[in-house]
């Protein structure tokens, strides 16, 4: 008894000591990313033959390669927030906020809520879980409002071993492209019952549906360092309604009723029309699809929905202000000299050169973790490394699923200590990377080693 107590007391010591340390010492998010800038170009100019011109070249071509991106980034964000804040939408979280009962409650019910979410989709998931937390702090006295994002976010890390992974559904599809991007490794289409639906994938995914809740409960600060919410980011704008017989004809048609159901329908039939021919496969562009309109239809009025999308864009600068600096540092590290090194190729044949067939997906997975800190995106991460790590696995006898779905795990398991992806949900909850990135650390080692012990047994 006494040693699980002196377990658990230093388990908290730990985690407070990562919390703090991430307090004092982690910079802002936009400062991370300046770092990284600086770390990969000056690696890339070590360790390739690349000049100095050359790698300022391929910063700058890489730049504005994920606007697209960060413009759906951008939307979900936004959309989702204001879908949210809809009467009906908040009555809906504020009756399941209300049934918690307790802090540490609050923690679980949100961890295993985004988790899940995450595990359908992962961009509907990332933005419900914040909404969701948010919700719950209004309601929850006690809960620390940290931790409670934190949670939120750690629903995150499954996404790549749910439906929408992108690197399980990119085998599914097969076509040439395929063998073009795995260098000849894979020449046909490998089914999900391979990957997302195989012993391996399966058992890290319930696995951490399992110790991540149970994590983040067991990570709850003493009553002494609870940080409860500040009450001014659970303000909401009040919006002035005007008496119908004093609106010019300008403000008749901007709380008009009929124009939002009329825009609904249109975007519900097409919504409704996806989901019959195509099921549950849900990108980017059909989320915020969803999003957009239900948002319009659940606030009834073109001008509520126009004030509440005014107040869900405050929380998007970040996303517009660092993907940009992000798409050039992948430029910096997938440029090639003239022997066809790059600092993402050195990484890589790094860990396939110390592998065994045992330790290849274990390695390869670390180094898909390694990786995604300065490419994170699943469709970059997998353009980097399937061309090394696929023609790698078949050489030493592993499994194509395999050898994918140790890429796949990596580019999710680092998300949580790369603010990249936290910056939907921190805009949501008002708060800054620091504020949850000590626990997410935690979760990170924990995570790390069970995954590992995945790829081990299977």
């Amino acid at each position: 008894m006494q040693n699980v107590k002196e377990r658990k007391g230093f388990f908290k010591k730990f985690t407070s000591a990562c919390v703090y340390l991430m307090q004092r010492y982690l910079p802002d998010p936009f400062i991370f990313c300046a770092l990284l800038t600086f770390l990969v170009f000056g690696g890339a100019l070590v360790f390739t033959k690349l000049s100095v011109l050359e790698l300022i070249n391929s910063w700058v071509g890489g730049f504005w390669s994920l606007l697209g991106f960060s413009m759906q980034m951008a939307l979900v964000l936004v959309t989702g927030h204001a879908m949210a804040s809809s009467n009906f939408f908040k009555k809906i979280l504020s009756s399941m906020a209300s049934k918690i009962k307790g802090p540490k409650q609050a923690i679980i019910i949100v961890s295993v809520v985004s988790a899940i979410a995450c595990v359908l989709n992962w961009g509907f998931g990332l933005v419900i879980g914040a909404i969701f937390a948010k919700e719950i702090a209004k309601k929850v006295k006690g809960v620390d409002y940290r931790l409670l994002i934190a949670s939120a976010y750690t629903g995150f890390l499954v996404w790549h071993g749910g439906f929408s992974g992108s690197i399980p559904l990119q085998l599914a599809s097969g076509g040439e492209g395929l063998a073009k991007q795995t260098a000849g490794a894979i020449t046909e289409a490998i089914p999900v019952s391979q990957t997302l639906f195989s012993p391996m994938n399966l058992f890290i995914v319930v696995g951490l549906l399992i110790i991540l809740p149970l994590l983040n409960m067991a990570m709850f600060p003493s009553k002494d360092e609870v940080v409860e919410v500040d009450p001014k980011l659970l303000e909401e704008p009040i919006i002035e309604e005007i008496d119908r017989a004093k609106m010019t004809p300008a403000e008749k048609l901007e709380n008009s009723r009929v124009i939002s159901l009329l825009l609904s329908i249109m975007g519900f039939a097409y919504i409704i029309n996806y989901l019959i021919t195509k099921g549950f496969a849900l990108n980017l562009n059909i989320v915020n699809f969803i999003f957009l309109f239900l948002g319009i239809f659940l606030h009834g009025t073109p001008k509520r929905y126009i004030s509440a999308v005014a107040e869900a864009t405050k929380g998007a600068s970040g996303i517009l202000l660092q993907f940009p600096f992000y798409a050039g540092i992948m430029g910096i590290m997938v440029a090639a000299d003239v022997d066809g090194k790059s600092l993402a190729v050195l990484m890589s044949n790094f860990f396939v050169n110390i592998s065994t067939p045992r330790t290849f997906p274990v390695l390869s997975f670390i180094s898909a973790g390694v990786v995604n800190f300065f490419v994170p995106s699943g469709g970059g991460q997998w353009a980097v490394q399937a061309p090394i790590v696929m023609p790698a696995g078949q050489a030493i006898g592993v499994s194509a699923a395999k050898s994918a779905l140790a890429i796949a795990w990596g580019d999710a398991w680092t998300n949580m200590i790369q603010p990249f992806w936290a910056l939907p949900a921190l805009g949501i909850a008002g708060l800054g990377a620091k504020d949850i990135m000590g626990y997410c650390l935690i979760v990170t080692i924990v995570s790390g080693i069970f995954i590992c012990t995945g790829f081990l047994l299977f």
